[in-house]
């Protein structure tokens, strides 16, 4: 463990973590640039049909551990000569996916020329009966975004945010509505518009990610924000998605700030901060703009539940797929550069082991805002 307080981390300070990608942080594609990629991606369809050829729609397999690589300063990133697969439209079990690729970017092609917003969902609901479901959308949204090498919100395709925000911290809407995330009973919703936010201003000392929206909310109404040390905390309820990711980095990068998580002490929430921190496989063509990797792990840390002799009664013994995870994440590539990391990932697979946040009640009710997060923070107890 460091032995610092997050006091002691100078402001401005990213350790040597940072690199943003060359066309900036934000990566914002311009509207005539979008059209032109859709019109070129049509332009090769059309060339095939003229030569009697059938169309092909080729893009990057995401999927693919081969096409990933791991950098220490973006964290799960795609190789630039990665394998990819094609999309036919002769063959019977890909055609259907064609079209629906070439419906997509005809729908993009009309939002980007009128300057409007969809969100994935009223893609999916524009005709319910074509796509089928909501997943196969959303996994077609990314396809396209990895085809033409744009970001999704350049698409002007909006996710549907779930994660909140509260703390020290003010912005500005892209319609021009003030924000100021109080630290209350209630949270603000994440906006779902994140690179329009402007006008950013906090006085917080650090940021804290935590998993679940319960803990989340236990913090509020245990005012903690503002009792220990103005921070920020957000929540992305869960696996966060594209937004919540995009305001952490944001927030990052704005601020300067130590970014710290606070999860279960299980293999799930393992993989949601790796997540923040490094990125997944599927989402690694946008690393540069989604990953903090100087985030670090507060809690709950599984050397804790010795250390602060969590009765074994309180623990939940591991399933089947717990292990599955567990060992899967002890493969990972950044596992080699994070040898505390793998030493208490060590510790849950020898006892087989996990806890919740909540089981930190057995001590006291409000043990975890009084007792357990400040001595984390001011004796550094993060890894």
């Amino acid at each position: 463990m460091e032995e610092h307080s997050v006091c002691s981390v100078p402001a401005g300070s990213k350790t040597g973590f940072r690199e943003t990608s060359p066309s900036g942080h934000e990566s914002h594609v311009p509207s005539s640039e979008v059209l032109e990629a859709i019109e070129n991606v049509i332009e090769d369809v059309l060339k095939s049909l003229a030569q009697k050829k059938a169309p092909v729609l080729t893009l990057a397999n995401r999927s693919d551990w081969r096409n990933i690589e791991f950098k220490d300063s973006v964290g799960l990133q795609m190789i630039p000569r990665s394998t990819t697969r094609q999309i036919r439209s002769d063959c019977p079990s890909s055609a259907p996916r064609f079209a629906l690729m070439l419906k997509i970017l005809s729908m993009i092609y009309k939002m980007v020329q009128s300057n409007t917003y969809a969100t994935k969902r009223d893609i999916y609901y524009s005709d319910t009966l074509l796509f089928g479901s909501q997943s196969i959308v959303d996994n077609i949204i990314n396809d396209i975004s990895c085809m033409l090498q744009i970001p999704r919100r350049s698409l002007h395709i909006l996710s549907t945010t779930k994660g909140f925000v509260a703390g020290n911290l003010s912005y500005t809407e892209e319609d021009g509505t003030k924000v100021n995330c109080t630290c209350s009973a209630t949270a603000v919703t994440v906006p779902s518009n994140v690179q329009g936010i402007k006008n950013l201003i906090s006085h917080a000392k650090f940021i804290l990610i935590v998993e679940k929206d319960a803990t989340f909310q236990r913090l509020l109404d245990d005012d903690f924000c503002t009792k220990l040390s103005p921070c920020i905390m957000i929540t992305g309820r869960g696996v966060p998605d594209l937004n919540t990711r995009l305001l952490v980095r944001k927030l990052w990068d704005a601020f300067q700030i130590p970014v710290f998580t606070l999860m279960d002490a299980d293999p799930h929430g393992v993989e949601i901060m790796c997540i923040y921190k490094y990125g997944s496989v599927s989402m690694s063509f946008e690393a540069h703009h989604l990953t903090v990797p100087s985030i670090k792990w507060l809690g709950l840390l599984p050397s804790d539940l010795e250390r602060l002799n969590i009765h074994k009664d309180a623990l939940i013994p591991f399933t089947k797929q717990d292990q599955n995870k567990l060992a899967s994440i002890q493969k990972r590539p950044y596992l080699a550069c994070q040898p505390l990391w793998k030493r208490e990932l060590d510790i849950m697979a020898a006892s087989k082991l996990k806890a919740e946040i909540q089981v930190l009640t057995s001590l006291s009710s409000d043990y975890l805002s009084r007792v357990y997060l400040p001595n984390k923070l001011k004796f550094g107890g993060w890894i």
